[in-house]
């Protein structure tokens, strides 16, 4: 903690959402943009911001903010508006959900993009978040590590890193879900109507966008790891790399294609953010930073081994953490709000008398106040 490269490091964020016409029905347009920042996810008519690297989470949503500002002024000039939400508003039917048309050297998005709507279909592909990336500043690792093996011992801090966080993505996905409410043609083709969901986040929980089966991954180095994912494409579990889908995700140097891992572990992307259509961005700073103490925290456990049991537990325990009532949730045997509470409260005594840090904890912390008391309102005994 006295280490001031600690707090150092190098941030992104990609902000998806759907474009909408004045009747807030899926834009039938063309992308708008050219460049490489504002461009496209699965299909043309969600847009997705990428915003360049930067040192701190305030420079990241300041740069986010441009990117945003200029969005709104061009949809502006179409009649078109951003649909803030993570769930999409009334589909007819998926003819109007067209798939991205990436053309030229990028073709080959669109054919990855076809498969993907082979598999899965497309309404599942419109859930729309913010991803948070995140790396610590090499010159902190190597007070760490020293300079013998940097490579090998860096990408070995970012495995175990990473095996934290998808244990303890459920938390950042309680304290941000914000999604009940979705349209009935979301599940009903052409069905009319505003559902309150049993999820405080769809795109989260068991009726989201996830693999078909539980990748086991393994853990024993980079090589390693890389491997497990490798078998699954060549088995036909997956058609690329692209397409595990977990909450977390490492990222390799370079492009991201997984063949970049042979020259290291990049950042570590976190991928459960709703959209927050109480924020003008679609996400708060503070949550943001949260997210980063929690990786600064997690970055300082001891490693574990992440046995396929853990790793089932933890894909369970995330979707579990999306239902709209905790009350029967739990995580690590614990309630799972006592848990949430429990792990903040660590996070207060390892930061210590940092006022800005203890602020975000209270923000946090007093978002699991207000579910407690909601249960408990529940059963008349609150207030």
């Amino acid at each position: 903690m006295d280490n001031k490269l600690f707090y150092k490091g190098f941030y992104g964020l990609e902000r998806e959402t759907l474009r909408v016409d004045e009747s807030y029905r899926l834009a039938q347009t063309p992308h708008p943009f050219s460049e490489e920042s504002i461009t496209r996810d699965f299909c043309e008519n969600q847009t997705e911001l990428i915003t360049p690297v930067c040192h701190s989470i305030e420079e990241t949503v300041c740069e986010l903010e441009k990117l945003d500002k200029k969005v709104r002024e061009t949809l502006d000039k179409q009649n078109e508006k951003i649909w803030l939400y993570s769930n999409p508003p009334h589909i007819d039917s998926e003819d109007e959900i067209p798939v991205a048309n990436f053309t030229g050297r990028h073709s080959g998005k669109r054919a990855y993009r076809e498969q993907l709507e082979q598999r899965y279909g497309k309404k599942l592909m419109l859930f729309s978040g913010v991803h948070f990336n995140f790396s610590f500043d090499d010159e902190y690792l190597k007070t760490l590590f020293g300079g013998e093996d940097f490579s090998r011992l860096r990408d070995e801090f970012y495995l175990r890193l990473y095996k934290q966080l998808c244990r303890y993505s459920w938390l950042l996905l309680i304290l941000t879900a914000a999604s009940p409410l979705y349209d009935r043609s979301l599940f009903e083709d052409g069905a009319e109507g505003v559902v309150l969901s049993e999820y405080a986040s769809i795109r989260n929980s068991e009726k989201g966008y996830w693999n078909s089966f539980v990748p086991i991954l393994r853990f024993e180095s980079l090589d390693d790891f890389v491997k497990s994912i490798e078998e699954y494409v060549e088995n036909g579990q997956l058609f690329s790399a692209s397409e595990l889908y977990l909450p977390i995700r490492l990222k390799p140097k370079g492009t991201n294609h997984i063949s970049n891992f042979k020259n290291g572990v990049s950042h570590v992307e976190l991928r459960m953010f709703d959209l927050d259509p109480t924020s003008p961005l679609g996400i708060d700073e503070r949550d943001l930073e949260f997210a980063h103490l929690l990786i600064m925290y997690l970055s300082t456990l001891p490693d574990l081994e992440y046995t396929p049991k853990l790793q089932e537990q933890a894909i369970r325990t995330h979707k579990e953490a999306a239902r709209f009532d905790l009350d029967k949730v739990y995580a690590d045997g614990v309630p799972i709000l006592q848990k949430a509470e429990e792990v903040i409260d660590e996070m207060s005594v390892f930061f210590g008398d940092n006022s800005p840090v203890q602020d975000i904890l209270a923000y946090e912390k007093d978002k699991l106040t207000n579910r407690l008391c909601e249960r408990i309102e529940k059963n008349r005994t609150c207030g």
